[in-house]
């Protein structure tokens, strides 16, 4: 196995593999010119190959017949976990149902066949090459276009915990909002990005909908709940009542001193960060609601990071926040 000199290593590169040297040597002469070329001999070192160099390989040619696995197989290898690479089969064999097949399941993008016309070998190669760069820059502007739609996503679910604490409490009730987003920052979950091989915007929006409108239902009846069985606290039995709440509610908390340690960062922020065809689970609405109690009570929580765990203690309600205090929440998620 070789590999391209070290000056050419920022230009695309092209994976040939075959178990025959002298296709091998021929290759490299016809081909060396257009771009740097990586070679295996067997399937096995041309996965080697890709998962070492697949982020700058643009194009992939594969002998079929060679020890061990078929040349196929590591199309197939490389169309799932590569998909920007151009894939191209060559034999000197007739093997027309194998080649039909990797056609077919889109495994491979051309199959040229032995013995090689060179100039035509030239030309095949030099489409492939530019057709990887169209993929590459097609790929980079769908990523950016992308992550706008995901940046928009979790915007708008933070805009509906407000939606959720102005129309529970009041217009005015900024505190519970404060609180939730300060704890699932702290739990530093990372968004999952939607499946958009699956989903286009319009799913998207529909999935959005729909979660979040079960969402925000169950926090209401969750609090309708905690104002009937608890319907005026002591202030200092508040977030003991909190607690145990959540505790019955499944969810892995501990009382400590007047406070509580929240030992599942992640389940902080399941609302904000989990795709949008997961629904959000019931405990977690236990959650905010529990959070829209305490503020109706005049009790709030500070959330601190504690090791592993996030760390709660009663405060007081601030009174004020800036006006512009979601928006940055927004540009911090």
């Amino acid at each position: 196995m070789n590999e391209a000199n070290a000056n050419q290593d920022s230009m695309p590169a092209i994976i040939f593999v075959d178990d025959e040297a002298t296709a091998v040597k021929y290759f490299q002469r016809a081909i060396g010119s257009l771009a740097p070329v990586l070679t295996g001999g067997s399937v096995e070192e041309g996965k080697a190959l890709l998962d070492a160099h697949g982020d700058r390989v643009g194009v992939l040619v594969s002998d079929q017949r060679m020890p061990g696995e078929f040349g196929n197989e590591l199309l197939r290898y490389a169309s799932e976990r590569y998909p920007h690479i151009v894939r191209i089969l060559t034999t000197a064999y007739s093997e027309i149902d194998q080649t039909v097949a990797a056609v077919n399941l889109g495994h491979i993008h051309r199959y040229i066949k032995k013995p090689w016309d060179i100039t035509a070998l030239r030309m095949e190669l030099k489409q492939a090459l530019e057709l990887a760069d169209l993929r590459k820059e097609r790929d980079q502007l769908l990523r950016e276009k992308l992550g706008v739609l995901q940046k928009q996503t979790v915007a708008t679910r933070i805009g509906l915990v407000r939606s959720l604490a102005a129309t529970l409490l009041g217009t005015e009730r900024f505190q519970p909002v404060e609180t939730y987003l300060a704890a699932a920052a702290l739990a530093d979950a990372q968004n999952a990005e939607p499946d958009w091989l699956l989903q286009d915007y319009s799913d998207l929006v529909g999935a959005e909908s729909a979660r979040s409108g079960a969402f925000g239902h169950q926090v209401a009846s969750q609090l309708a709940g905690l104002r009937n069985r608890h319907p005026n606290p002591a202030a200092g039995n508040a977030v003991a009542t909190l607690v145990a709440t959540l505790a019955e509610a499944g969810l892995d908390v501990r009382a400590d001193g007047e406070g509580f340690v929240w030992n599942e960062p992640a389940a902080l922020a399941e609302f904000l960060a989990q795709a949008g065809d997961k629904a959000v689970p019931s405990e977690h609405a236990v959650w905010l609601a529990g959070l829209l109690w305490l503020d109706g009570n005049g009790v709030a929580l500070e959330a601190a990071r504690s090791g592993d765990a996030i760390a709660f203690s009663a405060t007081q309600p601030k009174a004020d926040f800036a006006a512009d205090r979601l928006a940055t929440w927004i540009e911090q998620f």
